[in-house]
């Protein structure tokens, strides 16, 4: 049996506390939070559970194994860090960490004191994205050319990051999932209506030295809630829909071909349009499936699908969309920030 305790019971935490509870091998023992509305509504709904008020009372409870981290992103590194070094395992929402900086340093404990390190990028968890990885590793879309993600609302402003630290972290994770290619740089623009410096509408471009390319819609001022993904291959093309109840994917058998007209200095193209395809979904719940994933990887002592690299690797790309976003878009190649970063790692561990 795991021991768990849960840091953060806001919008997201009663759905982890549910799951958890609902996981084989697994005891939810403990909920921290700093408001005290959200102690009495967790003891309301969850009567069996203790609840604090100082996250350091599941950090040093000696009968708590794993920690699951669901509070604001800029406390993500301290808490997670204080966690490590009391020997337990950690579970962070999305986005790991405010730095790439900070991510590096927490696989780094993770590693050294043989504990999981975990980011809940819940989405890879989903019986559509499963599916669309299927398709793609079975060469059934053809050669992939694009990914083009869509992800915006009225939503909520955060406080502490713009909406592409806020949004983008579900997409890119299955982005990185699904495609089997480094990146090679990105370009990302924004704009804050404001008056501060959070962007509350922003683009992303992702770059591959294939030719492959990838692009995200970020805002939380949309009128009408979107979520759509689009991957196209040269011989088939998907149209992911979240917002869909039932039909979430489908294959479209479309496609076209070209000819290269020389003398005429002008490209021929041939459309081809066939049938559409709706395959069957697993629908478990993807947050089930995630904390089943965590309670298994602490018990065998196995790398989780949404493991710490997954989560480093999007926040390479969300530092880096950063860097692009404050000088007016310009293209931020990756592995020099992965230069940079081991800089900086070697002046902070000396």
């Amino acid at each position: 049996m795991v021991n768990v305790g849960i840091i953060g019971y806001g919008y997201w935490g009663p759905n982890l506390v549910r799951n958890f509870s609902l996981t084989s091998d697994c005891r939810v023992v403990a909920i921290a939070d700093s408001r005290t509305e959200r102690l009495i509504a967790a003891a309301k709904l969850s009567p069996g559970i203790v609840v604090y008020k100082n996250a350091d009372d599941i950090i040093n409870h000696p009968n708590i194994d794993a920690v699951i981290i669901a509070t604001p992103v800029f406390t993500h590194f301290e808490l997670a860090k204080r966690v490590l070094s009391k020997g337990k395992h950690v579970l962070i929402e999305k986005p790991m960490t405010s730095s790439v900086i900070e991510a590096e340093i927490l696989i780094n404990m993770a590693t050294q004191k043989g504990l999981l390190l975990m980011v809940d990028h819940t989405f890879l968890y989903t019986g559509a994205v499963v599916k669309m990885k299927q398709l793609v590793e079975n060469q059934e879309l053809g050669n992939i050319k694009y990914f083009d993600s869509t992800r915006i609302n009225l939503g909520l402003f955060q406080p502490d990051i713009n909406v592409l630290w806020d949004l983008a972290p579900h997409d890119i994770s299955i982005l990185n999932y699904i495609i089997n290619e480094p990146p090679y740089s990105v370009n990302a623009t924004g704009v804050t209506h404001t008056n501060n410096t959070i962007e509350n509408i922003a683009y992303l471009t992702i770059n591959y030295n294939s030719g492959f390319i990838a692009h995200f819609n970020c805002s939380w001022t949309s009128p009408v809630k979107v979520r759509t993904m689009l991957i196209g291959g040269d011989q088939k093309m998907i149209l992911y829909n979240d917002m869909e109840p039932t039909e979430k994917i489908k294959i479209y058998d479309t496609g076209y071909n070209h000819v290269n007209d020389e003398d005429k200095k002008r490209v021929l193209v041939d459309y081809r349009t066939g049938d559409i395809h709706v395959p069957k979904l697993n629908t478990t719940e993807a947050l089930s499936e995630m904390a089943s994933d965590f309670i298994t990887c602490i018990q065998e002592k196995k790398q989780p699908k949404s493991s710490g690299k997954i989560g480093l690797d999007v926040m390479k790309i969300l530092e880096a969309s950063n860097k692009s976003i404050k000088n007016k878009g310009c293209e931020v190649v990756l592995d020099r920030i992965d230069r940079s970063i081991e800089k900086k790692q070697t002046q902070v561990f000396n």
